[in-house]
């Protein structure tokens, strides 16, 4: 018999544990290595996209990234590695697609889920109501709620052209200023008629001005110092902006940058802003009936979310109102921006497009001045002449 009290056993057996306890540990232990070798089997088999090279221990390629042209140093890495590639930011690895091929690929209705979600980042966090802003918010069941209230009820064809008429002023308002500044310049230098116009500037104004006037009725001009147009552009500044924090969560406590201090201060200024609209047209919507009033979409999330169980709807309608001024504003402006530099960098192109417009043909359409609205067109009734 074994004595288990004696020096030598007490550390290598304990024989002081039941027999169930100890079946149940090696239980555990076995079954521990059986999960970790076949994980790393079956990342031996899985389909990786390469990793780029150049990572460093702990931070990855971010220092690969830190300069203005990060998308030269992405397309670089392309010419090297192919159209779809990995690279690590900190703890997070990112696959890199530069191909429409591929890109198309992924957002296929097989691939859509798998992409539909959104790494936790805390510029949404503080500034998106905590992840309320379903567009950057993680996939789940408050997702696909919310894009089915949007696909739906805001950006649906009927919405959409019941709000014509504020897309064809904002645009005449726009013009009109461009018109006002040349004819300023002009009268007062007669030596040269033409005037430069930072088109990314103007391309980003009426694009905001034509989404805040769809979303909540307002305008936000620049020239004008009540703070709104500075603090939204200081929103989409801030939302995209990739935090040390982001890539290395731990380090969040330091605040390196001082990011974490600027997004609170943008997020309570921006909160201030919403909250005073939704009041307003709270207000609004109790004195004019429904038939009446003119739906924007600020008005639409009220009448869907009044009434129904849904958590802190008042947050839910900032959310969504940031989210659709961040995805129709910012990104419209920049591809306009980046359309029009391409076609003044390659004038073959910018050629062929004057040439390939309906304007250069006009014997295909009738004047101008004798186009008719879509509105009168549909009462029209073409008869034939009696010659």
């Amino acid at each position: 018999e074994r004595d288990c009290h004696s020096p030598s056993m007490e550390f290598l057996l304990p024989c002081a544990l039941p027999t169930s306890v100890m079946a149940g540990i090696f239980a555990f232990i076995f079954l521990f290595y059986v999960v970790w070798m076949m994980s790393k089997t079956g990342h031996r088999n899985k389909a990786v996209a390469p990793e780029a090279g150049g990572a460093w221990p702990l931070i990855g390629h971010m220092h690969l990234l830190g300069g203005p042209q990060r998308q030269i140093t992405l397309g670089r890495m392309a010419d090297k590695y192919g159209p779809i590639f990995t690279i690590r930011l900190g703890v997070h690895r990112a696959l890199v697609v530069s191909s429409w091929e591929m890109a198309k690929e992924c957002f296929s209705s097989t691939n859509d889920r798998v992409f539909c979600n959104r790494p936790k980042a805390m510029a949404v966090e503080l500034m998106g109501y905590n992840y309320a802003m379903f567009g950057l918010g993680p996939y789940g069941q408050y997702w696909r709620e919310m894009r089915k209230i949007v696909r739906l009820e805001l950006l649906s064809n009927h919405r959409l052209s019941m709000l014509n008429h504020v897309r064809e002023s904002e645009v005449k308002a726009s013009i009109k200023e461009l018109y006002e500044v040349w004819v300023r310049r002009t009268s007062a230098s007669s030596n040269d008629d033409r005037v430069m116009v930072e088109m990314k500037k103007w391309f980003g104004d009426i694009t905001l001005n034509l989404i805040l006037r769809i979303v909540v009725g307002k305008q936000c001009r620049r020239q004008t110092n009540d703070g709104c147009h500075k603090t939204i552009r200081e929103f989409f500044d801030l939302i995209g902006a990739f935090t040390v924090s982001d890539a290395l969560p731990f380090l969040r406590c330091l605040d390196l940058g001082g990011y974490e201090a600027a997004m609170k201060k943008t997020g309570k200024e921006l909160d201030g802003l919403l909250q005073g609209w939704l009041e307003e047209h709270k207000q609004r919507k109790m004195k004019v009936s429904g038939t009446e009033q003119e739906y924007y979409f600020i008005d639409v999330m009220l009448s869907i979310l009044d009434g129904h169980a849904i958590h802190d709807a008042d947050t839910i309608t900032k959310a969504t109102c940031l989210t659709l001024l961040l995805g129709a504003s910012d990104t419209t402006g920049a591809t306009l921006t980046w359309a029009l530099s391409l076609l003044l960098n390659n004038r073959h192109a910018l050629k062929k497009a004057l040439h390939s417009s309906w304007l250069s043909r006009p014997s295909r359409h009738a004047p101008l001045h004798k186009l008719v609205e879509a509105s009168s067109r549909s009462s029209c009734v073409v008869r034939p002449s009696r010659v």
